[in-house]
């Protein structure tokens, strides 16, 4: 055989060659792998912090909110808490006039009754001194105690001073003044009854004064 029709083998690779090829295939692969992960792990914290920070923010806008809402909600509870506390004086001092309305309407039907009636109970009295024998005696009584228990159930009292006593210019008018036994200036003998309400005169007890033993 010529060198011309030789032919040329190729020598396979060796089992060391393949297998040093293959561990630096697998060297690159893990570092590779090794280097994604640090990417990762480096990247993963970061973007941790900016969702937290995110949220932070919502957050303290959302507490931002809500106390501006709880002011707002203050002060209209404070608004209506004044316009209540308004009402109610409004309401009381409204029921205070109208008490003292009715008090004063009431006083008013009373000394109207009173001024109607006393003429009436003075003649009673004096019926009374004219007649201590009479048989018209017990019914005179009668009527004059009745007249009494009305005058009482309003509140009225008659004013009839003592003899002796002494003047009260705010309740007893004098008529005149007369010779007594009793001490000078004092009331000698009631003339006609006065009456009043309370501390209000309605009418004046009508007497006669001592001028002492002349």
């Amino acid at each position: 055989m010529s060198d011309d029709d030789a032919v040329e083998v190729e020598t396979p690779e060796s089992d060391d060659a393949v297998e040093t090829t293959d561990a630096a295939g697998a060297a690159d692969a893990a570092e590779a792998t090794e280097s994604s992960e640090d990417e990762n792990t480096t990247a993963e914290p970061s973007d941790l912090a900016d969702r937290v920070a995110d949220y932070d923010a919502e957050l303290a806008d959302e507490v931002a909110e809500l106390e501006t809402e709880l002011d707002e909600r203050r002060e209209e509870v404070d608004e209506l808490t004044s316009k209540l506390a308004r009402v109610r004086a409004d309401f009381s001092n409204y029921k205070e006039r109208a008490k003292r309305k009715r008090d004063e309407i009431r006083e008013r039907a009373s000394e109207a009754l009173v001024e109607r009636i006393a003429p009436v109970r003075n003649d009673l009295l004096r019926a009374l001194d004219q007649e201590a024998g009479s048989d018209l005696r017990p019914g005179v009584e009668s009527t004059l105690e009745k007249f009494d228990e009305v005058l009482a159930d309003e509140g009225v009292d008659p004013i009839d001073p003592d003899p002796g006593s002494e003047v009260d210019p705010a309740r007893h008018q004098v008529m005149l003044r007369v010779e007594s036994d009793q001490p000078e200036g004092t009331v000698h003998e009631v003339y006609e009854p006065g009456y009043e309400m309370g501390d209000r005169v309605i009418t004046e007890a009508q007497v006669t004064v001592s001028a002492g033993d002349e």
